[in-house]
């Protein structure tokens, strides 16, 4: 997300009728509207690869995954933004906003990129962490190779973890395991 002052703040309903006039997907905040990165080749087979995984180690009836597609409102902080992947587990609750936008993610993932990967550890991670449905925050690098996750404790902090090659990242909220080799070899 870019950081330098609007020049102009829209409603969210203005934000609303650009995306669906355009097509394109935006992040909102506060009455700032921003354009999302672009995206490699290699990122969004990360992306596809992760969501694969993710989907075949859930029960789908108690948890669904969902594609960069779906829009998250942080409420405490007012951000709606598209993670790369999210997870969900029982009924999508929903903006009063937005229809489209999910207020209760228990996990979202970012892969990171250059252009990104700043924004990803530092601001969005802020926002992440007040969603008080959230449970984990995992992060994909491209270079290295590897695996981070922020887990929720039971007393509300977070605790980080990282897997590279060779290792797997166990992802307790879901009761599944990430191989490394697996999304790597799998997304070449």
């Amino acid at each position: 997300m870019a950081t330098q002052a609007p020049h102009h703040l829209f409603t969210y309903a203005e934000h609303l009728a650009r995306e669906q006039e355009t097509g394109l997907k935006h992040e909102f905040l506060k009455g700032a509207i921003y354009a999302m990165a672009g995206g490699t080749p290699e990122h969004a087979r990360l992306i596809a690869e992760l969501g694969f995984l993710l989907r075949g180690a859930l029960d789908p009836k108690r948890c669904r995954v969902f594609s960069s597609e779906l829009k998250i409102k942080v409420g405490p902080t007012e951000l709606f933004t598209y993670p790369d992947v999210t997870v969900v587990c029982g009924e999508l609750e929903r903006s009063s906003e937005d229809n489209n936008a999910v207020t209760n993610p228990k996990l979202v993932v970012e892969v990171l990129s250059h252009s990104t990967e700043a924004y990803d550890r530092g601001g969005g991670w802020a926002h992440y962490q007040r969603i008080s449905s959230l449970e984990a925050h995992v992060l994909v690098g491209q270079i290295p190779q590897r695996l981070e996750i922020y887990e929720r404790q039971p007393n509300g902090d977070f605790v980080h973890r990282v897997a590279a090659a060779g290792e797997s990242l166990p992802i307790a909220c879901l009761n599944t395991r990430l191989s490394v080799d697996a999304l790597y070899t799998a997304a070449l």
